[in-house]
């Protein structure tokens, strides 16, 4: 099976809100460069997929309101290949949306579909793990997904339990599990059967395809209703009158969940969903107080454990703070305890209230 068949659909649409004040609805944080790398998140997940999917097949899936940052950041990618939804409807009308799109163009296409804001560190791990996906979909009806192996009992994820007995690399799916008490969680990982649900899927057109129609008739029917304006001129205005009218569903809930052809691969690389200021210290380097500190220049007495960002440059004096988050951003600066971290999301609420829409 040719490369010419591989496609990706990349994740582009979050707010990501559990960053700001650097991620914000105006400018989320798939377009910054989070671990002060040189690349946007969006970039590094571009070159990553590329490694194995032709740079012309890989679809960014993001909100019209970003359409002029993928453009700005990904110089290499063409009209076609930006894949806009007029509203936000959650994961699974975009999926099936972008999947008719692909399946129009090359009913022979298999896909991954990847969020764009994860940090993976070993990229050809993880190429050869959807090497595997991508053939087993391309000679079965399957859904996949990549599991990530647990290292902690987190319950900030969807657990993915998996039939133990299975002694394939590719194991069935038995079932998906809600995000767990701490105690539950405990229990996942000691029974060495469940893994993190990354959010990372493989399949083929036709798979995914059948899957909409067999488990939400009435998503397949809406989006199925505009095959002939798929990847013509017509297609923008199909889009902008029908997409709002889909129901606002996750694809786990509208197809994983129900659907009996589910497979995982225990992924064989480390992971993390950068998805709060926490995750994001632990991945980046720490200076001898163990502090992380991206774009400033700091002076830390008796302050350990800390994230300190700012714009670049700036000059940072901390005493006797430990295990803070400290943004500075324009207009707003956010000085944080870590284990509170969740609550960003709430604080930004209170904020915009307060302030105006138009700091978040």
């Amino acid at each position: 099976m040719g490369q010419k068949n591989y496609y990706a659909i990349l994740m582009a649409g979050g707010v990501g809100s559990r960053f700001w004040p650097v991620s914000t609805q105006a400018f989320p944080k798939q377009f910054h460069d989070m671990l002060g790398t040189g690349d946007t998140l969006i970039q590094k997940t571009f070159n990553r997929l590329s490694r194995l999917i032709p740079k012309e097949n890989i679809f960014i899936l993001t909100n019209e309101l970003y359409k002029d940052l993928v453009f700005e950041q990904l110089t290499e990618v063409t009209g076609r290949q930006v894949v806009l939804e007029p509203a936000m409807r959650n994961t699974a009308p975009c999926i099936l949306y972008a999947a008719l799109k692909i399946q129009k163009e090359n009913p022979e296409a298999v896909m991954i579909v990847a969020p764009s804001d994860h940090w993976i560190e070993d990229e050809t791990a993880f190429s050869q793990n959807v090497q595997q996906a991508f053939d087993f979909c391309s000679q079965n009806d399957a859904l996949m997904t990549l599991g990530i192996q647990p290292t902690f009992p987190n319950t900030g994820y969807g657990y993915i339990e998996f039939d133990n007995s299975a002694t394939d690399a590719i194991k069935p799916v038995k079932q998906f599990r809600e995000k767990p008490d701490y105690a539950t969680a405990k229990s996942f990982i000691e029974q060495g059967n469940f893994l993190w649900n990354a959010g990372i899927f493989m399949w083929s057109a036709k798979s995914v395809i059948k899957a909409f129609q067999k488990n939400q008739p009435e998503l397949f029917a809406l989006f199925q209703s505009g095959i002939s304006a798929y990847n013509t001129s017509d297609e923008t205005a199909f889009i902008a009158e029908q997409y709002p009218k889909a129901e606002n569903i996750s694809v786990d809930y509208a197809i994983m969940e129900s659907s009996k052809n589910v497979y995982v691969i225990p992924a064989t690389f480390d992971w993390n969903d950068l998805g709060t200021w926490g995750s994001l210290y632990d991945k980046l380097d720490k200076d001898a107080e163990d502090n992380a500190v991206v774009n400033a220049r700091t002076l830390a007495i008796d302050a350990p454990g800390n994230l300190v960002r700012t714009n670049s440059d700036k000059i940072v004096v901390i005493d006797g703070l430990k295990d803070y988050i400290i943004v500075d951003k324009n207009e707003v600066l956010l000085i944080f305890p870590k284990e509170k971290e969740q609550d960003i999301k709430k604080v930004l609420q209170k904020v915009k209230e307060k302030f105006g829409e138009h700091y978040g």
